[in-house]
């Protein structure tokens, strides 16, 4: 796939195909300092005369750039005295810039959304921050420092990885992932498996879950984004199973008030004691017993917002499966780990996965008691 396309994205098996991407995509990249009322955005669509100039537009755009993008969010946007197309992952930060929102902008035909966009950008004279890469601008952040800070994917990336080799000896890189909104990977930790997990598997032991107790591995996730979804941040996992599990976040750096690879770096010594921390809630779990679990279940699904359809799914599924037998916390929160797998058999992408997994690690934390209702819940 063409790495210009919206729709891009790319898995990693190694550590150093996943860092030499990055160096790579490092190096392609511009971060371009400007005023906001010096923006200027167009329409892009298959009937806009900008769509059929490419002569119009930077060099290195490429047909395929701007065919995808009247495919998609149908908008350009001038920098100096050439267009770029808008890639998706943009339109919120340039709205922000703007200062409009709403649901009713993205119904706006494609010149009456430009015009609106331009008449509120012009009434603004601070600085924006452009981020140009893969011949699209894909973030218009604030250009003031204390509100977005640049955090390199690559310097970040090779912070967690030499962390890891001094704090998590034998870390074995597991997975990676990324796409023009997000960017993730996970790492396994054998040597530190009994040090970490030895407790909980007793537990787990005890209650007749020794063959889910052999496979569980302790992972640690980083997860970052250059187009402001999500902060500079790693979280603690449980590997092994048919997907990883996302049992909560142990720290974060936000890209803003001047954060530096630095701040990430100091942060990521905090990493054992809250993996620790992670393990003692999910550990929890199993002495909370309900007697409702499938209302449990679909109460909490219904708080944590989670994707209807993959969850009624996991609500039936964990139902058949538990039938008149004692049901703890935990077993629910397990059972609602079929929704990722539902959910990644659907086809939704790494970045709005990884979403849904945090959320669901919120239930980790929640007054279950709360949730353990005898009349029927609806979702």
């Amino acid at each position: 796939m063409l790495k210009c396309l919206d729709s891009y994205s790319e898995n990693f098996t190694s550590f150093g195909e996943m860092a030499t991407y990055h160096e790579d995509q490092s190096n392609n990249t511009r971060w371009e300092k400007t005023t906001v009322n010096s923006l200027s955005v167009a329409p892009l669509d298959r009937l806009s005369s900008l769509f059929g100039d490419l002569s119009m537009f930077a060099p290195g755009v490429s047909r395929y750039a701007v065919d995808d993008t009247a495919d998609n969010l149908g908008l350009a946007i001038k920098f100096g005295e050439q267009y770029y197309p808008l890639r998706n992952t943009a339109f919120k930060s340039l709205a922000d810039r703007a200062k409009i929102s709403g649901t009713s902008l993205p119904k706006l035909s494609k010149p009456d959304l430009a015009s609106v966009l331009n008449k509120c950008l012009g009434l603004h004279g601070a600085s924006a921050l452009l981020l140009i890469r893969d011949e699209k601008v894909s973030a218009a952040h604030s250009g003031d420092e204390k509100d977005y800070s640049i955090l390199a994917i690559n310097e970040l990336m090779g912070s967690i990885q030499k962390t890891l080799d001094e704090r998590f000896p034998g870390n074995t890189f597991d997975s990676g992932y990324t796409d023009h909104c997000i960017t993730s990977a996970s790492w396994s930790l054998p040597d530190q498996r009994e040090e970490l997990l030895g407790t909980y598997k007793e537990v787990l032991e005890t209650q007749g879950k020794s063959a889910m107790a052999a496979k569980l591995m302790p992972g640690i996730r980083f997860c970052t984004s250059d187009t402001g979804i999500a902060s500079a941040k790693v979280s603690a996992l449980l590997l092994g199973l048919t997907h990883p599990i996302h049992i909560g976040g142990m720290l974060a750096v936000e890209h803003r008030n001047q954060s530096t690879v630095e701040d990430f770096a100091k942060n990521l010594d905090m990493m054992f004691a809250q993996f620790g921390d992670a393990i003692a809630m999910l550990e929890k779990l199993t002495t909370i017993y309900l007697d409702h679990p499938v209302n449990a279940m679909t109460a909490v699904c219904k708080k944590l917002s989670v994707p209807k359809k993959a969850a009624m799914e996991a609500i039936e599924m964990f139902e058949v499966s538990t039938s008149g037998a004692s049901v703890t916390a935990h077993d629910v929160f397990m059972g609602l780990q079929e929704i990722i797998f539902t959910l990644k058999t659907e086809g939704m992408s790494g970045g709005k996965m990884l979403l849904v997994e945090e959320n669901l690690a919120r239930a980790l934390t929640l007054r279950w008691h709360d949730f353990d209702l005898a009349r029927k819940v609806s979702y």
